[in-house]
């Protein structure tokens, strides 16, 4: 729409004359380039302001469901949050406004599990100066090549990996000369001995060639095996055994009915996010007829440094989801479902698009009662 700021911007350009009603032969190019941009840079600037509006709309919702997650957050209970860590978890109940964090698993996971880790320790130190060629070894072809050339980056061509391989032999000698005092159970014991024996003499033999390679590393992992598999045993035992009866403590504490709609969020990193320990222990201890929906993992890349506060938010948000889902989408169960869970409510109209068959098992009543198992950090709505 012509206005009269650009119908006198438009006189101004042609000329005066024009304007007052003698016509030009013919405007310059200028003047004409002037005439024609205005209007396209006011439709441009319209088209703006009314796609912003729009977007406004969604930034009001983000607001108005960040309030409602907020309140949410200083509601929820009963919850138990694990974190996993080196001794067997940390646990915290939030129950009525109140928390309660107890570390329940016995000393003997954290000795046992430290002295496994041995073989894990050694390759740490060895595993960049590798070969990065896949040797003739049992287990080739489960060696993904170029995995190894990215791990062994700086090759074999130096012995630069004997200086920090004699120090971790050295803390390793330091705990072999007090596992005695350390009064551990005497098969657990001996297992531990047994670990670290082997680990100094191939650490000692590696030094004094200053060689080492797949094989050999391969061949003194399998000696140690067998005590490796003695620790995970006792390991196991202590973790059942202390998570089992906290689980007991607390249930007795808050009561049947509270501990009959009972969430626990596991904190996990993504390598442990399947069968994840304390999962399996707490999971048969639930009300089975809510544990699909109310035994959460979030995989996260490491453990946050909030961890309450990133498992009570992500809650909050499968908890105001699940209403949210049956209200919003009355009339068609399966987006109800997504929302609820870890599917994108785009997902089965972008698998339409491209053709691709509906997922099946991730919808619908399976997916409402395995997908919820397994909450990504980031939920549907990306909030």
């Amino acid at each position: 729409m012509a206005t009269r700021r650009t119908f006198i911007g438009g006189a101004g350009g042609i000329g005066a004359a024009t304007f007052l009603g003698h016509t030009a032969a013919q405007p310059d190019t200028a003047a004409a380039a002037v005439l024609d941009a205005a209007p396209a840079a006011e439709a441009v600037s319209t088209q703006t302001a009314a796609r912003d509006s729009i977007r406004a709309v969604n930034a009001a919702m983000r607001t108005n469901y960040a309030a409602l997650k907020a309140d949410l957050v200083k509601n929820l209970g009963p919850v138990i949050v694990v974190q996993n860590d080196a001794k067997g978890g940390t646990f915290t109940l939030v129950h009525e406004g109140k928390r309660y964090v107890e570390h329940p698993v016995a000393e003997e996971f954290e000795l046992a599990k430290s002295i496994a880790h041995v073989p894990l320790g050694i390759y740490s130190t060895l595993a960049e100066y590798l070969s990065d060629k896949v040797p003739n070894v049992g287990n080739a072809d489960r060696i993904d090549a170029h995995d190894l050339d990215m791990v062994a980056m700086k090759g074999p061509g130096t012995d630069a990996w004997t200086t920090p391989l004699q120090a971790f032999a050295d803390t390793l000698t330091t705990a072999k000369n007090n596992l005695p005092a350390a009064r551990l159970p005497q098969k657990l014991q001996n297992s531990c001995a047994k670990i670290l024996d082997e680990a100094l003499t191939f650490i000692a033999d590696s030094i004094r060639a200053r060689a080492f390679d797949i094989a050999s590393f391969q061949s003194f992992a399998a000696r140690v095996y067998p005590a490796i598999r003695v620790n995970m045993t006792y390991a196991a035992e202590a973790q059942i055994s202390g998570v089992q009866g906290l689980c007991r403590k607390w249930r007795t504490q808050i009561g049947e009915a509270a501990w009959a709609d009972l969430y626990t969020v596991v904190l996990s990193i993504w390598t442990t996010s399947v069968l994840n320990q304390a999962e399996i222990i707490i999971k048969p201890m639930m009300n089975q007829k809510k544990v699909d929906t109310h035994l959460i993992d979030i995989p996260t890349a490491q453990l946050p440094s909030d961890p309450i506060g990133v498992a009570l938010d992500n809650l909050a948000r499968i908890v105001q989801d699940n209403i949210a889902a049956e209200l919003v989408f009355v009339s068609d169960v399966k987006v109800a479902d997504a929302l609820k869970g870890k599917e994108d409510l785009l997902s089965d109209e972008i698998l339409k698009q491209l053709g691709t068959p509906a997922s099946s098992g991730a919808t619908g009543v399976a997916f409402r009662a395995a997908g919820r198992a397994k909450c990504p950090v980031n939920h549907s709505l990306s909030i």
